[in-house]
This record gives C-alpha cells, sequence and structure tokens, in this order.
C-alpha cells in the first residue's frame, strides 16, 4: 500500500518568518502521511531574522525527515514558488505557507482528494486564528472570518465539497504546471488568484474540500492589518498591467465603495445633493458594521470586541479600497508590461 502513495514535495516559500516557521514546519512532521514519501522544499526569500537559524534547528532534531532550505534572492513570493517547482521531485507539489498551521491529516486529505474527484488543485477551509492574545489581534481574526469581512469560500467555509476559482496554499497535479507555466513572477503578491484563473481557463479543476483544514494567524495590530490589506488592494488591481485577466467581482468591492464615498465627499463641494449620498453610503456602511460587529461580539461574549470589530471591519475594507486606488493610479501613469511566468 505504502509503494502505491505518491511522492509528494511540499513548498513553503518564506522570508522574516521566525515568530511562524517553527510551528508551521512543526505541524508538518507531524503528518500523518508516510515521512519517506515528503519532501520539504523551505525557499527563503532572504531572511534577516532568525527564520533559517530556527530551520537548522529543526533538521537538527528531525535528521529523518526530509528538508532543503532553497534560496531565493529575488525575495518575493512567486520566484519563491518557481525555485521549488523546479527543484521538486514529487508527483503531486503543495504550497504549505510559513504563516499557517495544519491538521495531521492535511496532507493526506488533499491527496486522497486530489485522486478521487479527479481533480488539478485541492484546498481547505482556513480558521484564522489571533496572532495575539489581545482583544485588537481577537478582532482583526474575527474580521477574516465573516461574510462581511471577507468573500472568499476558503476563509469562511463550506458544508459541501464544491468547485471553486481558487483555494489557499494548494495541492497541485505536477502536470498541471506543464500545461500552464509557473506563476507569474510580475505579481509579489496574488500570484495564486492569477494563476488559479489560468488554470480554470485551460478547463481545470479546483476544489474545496471543507475538512480540509489549516490554521492562519494574520496581523496583530490595527497598524499592520490597515498595511497588509492596503496593499493587497494594490494587489489586486495590479496583475491588470501584466494579465489582462480581472480577478471576480469580490475583489473589487473595496475599490468600489471607497471610491464612491471620496467621489461623493468631492463632489459635494461643488454639488451639494452629493453630500446626502455620502450620508447614505456612510450611514449604510456604518450600520452594517455596527450590525455584524454587535453579533460577534454577542456569539463570543466578549463586549470588548464591540469596540475594536468596527476598527477591524474598517480597516479591511478601507484599507483595500484605498490601496486599490493607488493601484489603479499606478496602472494609469506607467507603461504596459509582458507578464512572465
Amino acid at each position: 500500500m505504502l509503494n502505491n502513495l505518491p511522492f509528494i514535495s511540499i513548498i513553503t516559500p518564506c522570508r522574516n518568518e521566525e515568530n511562524f516557521i517553527g510551528k508551521c514546519l512543526d505541524s508538518i512532521v507531524f503528518q500523518d502521511y508516510p515521512k519517506e514519501k515528503l519532501e520539504v522544499l523551505v525557499v527563503d526569500g532572504v531572511s534577516e531574522d532568525k527564520t533559517k537559524e530556527i530551520i537548522k534547528n529543526f533538521q537538527f532534531s528531525n535528521p529523518n525527515f526530509q528538508i532543503r532550505v532553497i534560496d531565493n534572492p529575488q525575495e518575493y513570493t512567486p520566484f519563491g514558488l518557481n525555485i521549488g517547482i523546479k527543484e521538486a521531485r514529487g508527483e503531486i507539489i503543495m504550497r504549505m505557507d510559513a504563516h499557517a498551521g495544519y491538521e495531521k491529516d492535511y496532507i493526506r486529505r488533499c491527496v486522497e482528494c486530489l485522486q478521487e474527484y479527479g481533480a488539478d488543485n485541492v484546498g481547505g477551509a482556513i480558521k484564522t486564528l489571533p496572532a495575539k492574545n489581545t482583544s485588537v489581534a481577537k478582532a482583526i481574526a474575527f474580521s477574516l472570518s465573516s461574510y462581511f469581512g471577507v468573500a472568499s469560500d476558503f476563509r469562511i467555509g463550506s458544508k459541501n465539497i464544491k468547485e471553486v476559482d481558487t483555494v489557499f496554499g494548494g495541492c497541485y497535479k505536477k502536470g498541471v504546471f506543464k500545461k500552464i507555466g509557473l506563476f507569474n513572477e510580475n505579481l509579489k503578491r496574488s500570484q495564486d488568484l492569477e494563476f488559479n484563473l489560468r488554470l480554470k481557463k485551460a478547463g481545470g479543476k479546483i476544489l474545496l474540500v471543507p475538512d480540509i483544514v489549516s490554521y492562519y494567524y494574520p496581523s496583530g495590530t490595527l497598524v499592520s492589518f490597515f498595511e497588509h490589506n492596503f496593499v493587497d488592494g494594490i494587489w489586486s488591481i495590479l496583475p491588470l498591467k501584466f494579465t489582462k485577466m480581472p480577478f471576480k467581482l469580490r475583489h473589487y468591492i473595496p475599490l468600489l465603495f471607497v471610491s464612491s464615498l471620496l467621489g461623493s465627499a468631492l463632489l459635494s463641494i461643488f454639488f451639494p445633493l452629493f453630500f446626502y449620498l455620502f450620508l447614505l453610503i456612510s450611514f449604510l456602511y456604518l450600520s452594517l458594521n455596527l450590525y455584524f460587529s454587535v453579533k460577534i461580539s454577542a456569539k463570543e461574549k466578549d463586549f470588548k470586541l464591540l469596540f475594536f470589530m468596527p476598527l477591524a471591519f474598517g480597516a479591511r475594507h478601507i484599507g483595500y479600497g484605498l490601496g486599490s486606488i493607488f493601484g489603479l493610479f499606478k496602472i494609469f501613469i506607467s507603461k504596459p508590461q509582458t507578464a512572465k511566468f
């Protein structure tokens, strides 16, 4: 039976992940998939903290576990992923990010579903956990697990196995990369979204399997959370500069919201009627924000969240929307470029 199991290459791109790389590797080594059928390629993007030291200590403590560290001088994730894919020996390639942890059956279930359903990429549901034991960190985590905060199936979860347009991480047949190419190295972020859109366009099948579970640790402060969403917003738009292939509508809702807010405020200077439109948009947003904030606070029986949840939602939506506007600005002032795969 063991001989029939496919050999798996796990690619873990990372940079400055000293707080999480240990947890990630521990969750990989405790997988219930046979260790002799696994290799882990940690592709390090010139870390300046103790990431490499932690990995070396892990290698020393687990001498029978196949783990290699490969340098990524370009630093960014798509370069790291492509370096890992080219080095991979496995029939199946899995992306397992350093900023996450994984249930012990994660690899086995991904492989089973990949084979059973004839899929090209399989992923599961993310359970978002606070990065710190603070009310702010808890509010940020809850905002990323709410329909009001996000619209991705893999973040919210699903009751049934379903076909989707993207998943977190991903478990791919190696032949997929020969068929449609590697990750787009122009995209510092959103390279997984763009890759999966290409895969779907080529007739590929992407499955979300709800009982495949991973754990993600987002930013722990409102400032860092806002900054992270601002950059995410930029990279929801910038791919259009390289690929001309738009993402799904959900990625542009913050752009529409913040643009309407700023546009109505600006136009109200010249046309007073727009001031009422500005008030209406603000009222509707604040009402929804408070509704979901109260609902989450009551469910968790933690009324400190009632103060921080609106701020977390605001950092999420406004940060992402402003980033998207900045992304549009960058496209308009720059020359078109050709995508690299």
